[in-house]
């Protein structure tokens, strides 16, 4: 589960100190089982010192931001020795490992995408490192394979971001990560062949592909100033596009704002060809402006749709003379407008669907004159079909309280294909009749678990101020959960993004020894649209920590783990959240396992992509208000000398370009330097591996092998209790 969005395109984040927060205990604690400390690698502390509105800052780690650097080296390798051997001494890793292996090795299909006349789907047949994506003349047709990206590196390491096929059907436009990088290249394949033509276009990020009407290119989105460190500022995004066998140097540029350096812009072309539609960004903020560029009259300008950054406008599809949108204008909850083209003047926007203030709306897809809307009822999936006219909507019957993803459909298509999946329900693709609402399985996987061995109960928490969080416990029906029954919490409560029950088979791995599974719905998130996301920003960030807070101890309060017995994860956004929640109350845990976090809350936004997370976060050079609300709980800064920590497993990988590894390690290193008991403090640094997208499946599988099993002895685990 990885976010922290910086673009809509993505898949992809202050303060008052915290009032839950409690002085630790100078001595060690209580452990799970006898350890002894640990010594660790030493950290040379510099003389580094910055003033932030006249606040002197120290910085003693700073060097630990330069990731190439042979110092910087000769600590990840000492350190990475040194949680090596403390989880090789888990004599469980070897069967934890198996099982993972097990469980991983099942089909998985992405939801088929109909382009060019051709259909499109991404297929793993269990323990391929990468999806192979295949091509077919209809759904139902013999598919072949259009392009295997583990023939791409040697590893695994190369990986498929966006893809798009030619209006034609005759070309197909793909992204290739090497080592989790954000920064891609677009090829270009011939369907008929099989062959890649000779075009590459480089430096794309943050993008989508969208082909011209005549299939002779497409649009993307860059960035003029190339840097692969992690260590500049990324800004002044453009958009171009590559006309077919010229050079890169010779692309257009189609939009971009000097004047406004922190705006992004991405391209769709509508599914009649007429209109290249471009959002406008600011950052991760949610909000939205939206220009237009009449694609029958090329030398007409880009015009002014929509202006203001007043609300989010996410572009749906266009029927007619109207475009839709999915929006919160005067909706917190999100609804369905229209604008016509050719006039689009606010006195004269249709609105197609209200709000409904007990659902979110989620996304939405035109599709055989009607609109299939996926919303968010109390965190899970509920879909609709609604009429484009009128008041005329039609519940679809899901197969249980789960998750809807990737809803697939154009206008000129009648049927939609979705995801759906909860936590021990792995993905199906489903086939949705629009005009009967009849729901099919269009591809269902075999797996090594049977899910009617598992159970799903939602309970709520109540935060510090009253407001009530959800909380999914997932578990093996033959556990009755007790205070010795280990229980690890999951979340994330950032950037707009929505938590719900979705699969993930190492969480079936983690049940299997016995163990609760909890996931916390999160202020900060998109699960109760716009107020909830904007409840957990700024300097109302600490919602966020008080709500995950509040769910950990509603699981000890209920009985059915204790603090010895509770672990907690998050990764990016997440990983801030675990490094916040384990830094104020490291009494109330057994066990942390922050992952590519956002760690340092002062200089996050010096780095690549991080200025765009202000909208969430603020920034401690802009605002004295901000730098105050950010020191009180800025994980790095926020380390106390004598207090004992949870054990703790720190993980990255040492050239995430989204957010850089040095977040990490200073916090590694301060929390080595500060931790006063025997639980560990180590860290474990991926190397050939970025933020997490395109992660092949065998370092996927070593990665939660490893944190499985630091859990398993940190936390005291037995196999007593996995039976």
């Amino acid at each position: 589960m990885f976010h922290l969005r910086i673009h809509p395109v993505l898949v992809a984040s202050l303060f008052l100190v915290s009032s839950c927060s409690s002085e630790p205990d100078a001595a060690p604690r209580s452990t799970p089982i006898e350890r002894a400390a640990l010594a660790y690698p030493v950290a040379r502390r510099a003389d580094v010192v910055d003033d932030y509105h006249g606040v002197r800052v120290t910085d003693p780690y700073r060097w630990l931001e330069d990731p190439d650097a042979p110092e910087t080296r000769a600590w990840v390798d000492a350190q990475n020795a040194l949680a090596r051997a403390w989880i090789d001494a888990v004599p469980e890793r070897e069967a934890i490992e198996a099982r993972l292996t097990q469980l991983w090795n099942y089909e998985r299909y992405g939801v088929p995408s109909r382009e060019g006349g051709l259909v499109i789907f991404a297929k793993n047949d269990g323990l391929q490192n990468q999806p192979v994506y295949w091509v077919a003349a209809g759904v139902d047709a013999p598919p072949r394979v259009l392009l295997d990206p583990n023939t791409l590196s040697k590893d695994g390491t190369a990986s498929v971001g966006s893809t798009r096929a030619s209006p034609d059907g005759a070309l197909f436009a793909y992204e290739v990560s090497e080592g989790g990088s954000d920064w891609p290249t677009v090829r270009v394949r011939d369907v008929s062949t099989g062959q890649d033509r000779a075009d590459r276009v480089e430096w794309v990020k943050f993008s989508g592909l969208a082909w011209s009407p005549d299939s002779a290119g497409f649009y993307y989105s860059t960035f003029p100033d190339h840097d692969t460190t992690g260590n500049v500022k990324l800004v002044k995004q453009e958009l171009r596009y590559h006309r077919l066998g010229t050079p890169q140097s010779a692309d257009v540029l189609v939009h971009a704002r000097a004047d406004q350096p922190e705006w992004g812009f991405s391209g769709y072309v509508t599914d009649d060809g007429t209109t290249l539609v471009i959002t406008v960004t600011k950052g991760t903020d949610p909000r939205t402006q939206v220009l237009l560029k009449n694609l029958a009259r090329p030398d007409d300008a880009v015009v002014e749709l929509v202006t203001g950054f007043d609300a989010e406008y996410e572009f749906i599809e266009k029927s007619g003379d109207e475009l839709f949108f999915k929006t919160d204008l005067d909706a917190p909850t999100k609804r369905v407008i229209a604008i016509q083209r050719a006039a689009p003047e606010r006195a004269r926007w249709r609105e197609v669907l209200p709000a409904d203030p007990g659902r979110t709306l989620q996304s939405a897809v035109l599709c055989g004159g009607r609109l299939v809307t996926a919303y968010l009822e109390d965190a899970h999936s509920v879909v609709f079909v609604d009429a484009l006219v009128g008041r005329q909507r039609a519940q679809v019957a899901l197969p249980a309280l789960g998750s809807v993803a990737g809803l697939s459909g154009g206008p000129r298509d009648g049927d939609v294909y979705v995801s759906f999946s909860s936590f021990a329900r792995a993905a199906e693709v489903l086939r949705l009749d629009v005009a009967t609402r009849a729901l099919s399985v269009w591809r269902s996987p075999k797996t090594a678990f049977d899910p009617a061995d598992y159970v799903t109960e939602q309970v709520f928490a109540t935060s510090r101020d009253g407001t009530r969080v959800p909380l999914f416990v997932t578990r093996k029906k033959s556990v009755a959960p007790s205070a010795s029954t280990p229980c690890l919490l999951y979340g994330y409560g950032g950037f707009d993004v929505s938590i719900t029950p979705a699969f993930n088979a190492g969480v079936i791995a983690w049940m299997d020894q016995g163990a609760l599974y909890a996931s916390a719905v999160l202020r900060g998130g998109g699960e109760y649209g716009r107020d909830w996301h904007a409840a957990g920003t700024q300097e109302r960030k600490q919602n966020v920590f008080d709500d995950f807070i509040a769910c950990a101890e509603l699981l000890i309060a209920r009985g059915w783990t204790s603090a010895p017995k509770l672990a907690i994860q998050g990764h990016s956004n997440g990983g801030l959240l675990v490094g916040a929640c384990l830094t104020q109350r490291p009494d109330l845990f057994g066990g942390a396992l922050p992952g590519v976090g956002v760690l340092d809350m002062l200089r996050y936004d010096q780095f690549t992509i991080g200025w765009a997370w202000e909208s969430d976060y603020g920034s401690a050079r802009r605002s004295r208000a901000a730098f105050d609300w950010l020191r009180a709980y800025s994980p790095l800064h926020n380390v106390r000398a004598g207090a004992c920590y949870p054990a703790t497993l720190v993980t990255t990988a040492d050239h995430d370009d989204r957010v850089v590894p040095a977040h990490s390690y200073k916090f590694t290193a301060a929390l080595q330097a500060a931790q006063a008991c025997a639980q560990p403090i180590l860290i474990r640094v991926d190397v050939k591996a970025g933020h997490g997208a395109g992660k092949p499946t065998s370092m996927k599988i070593d990665e939660l092998a490893d944190q499985w099993a630091f859990l398993w002895r940190a936390l005291g685990m037995s196999r007593a209790a996995a039976r």
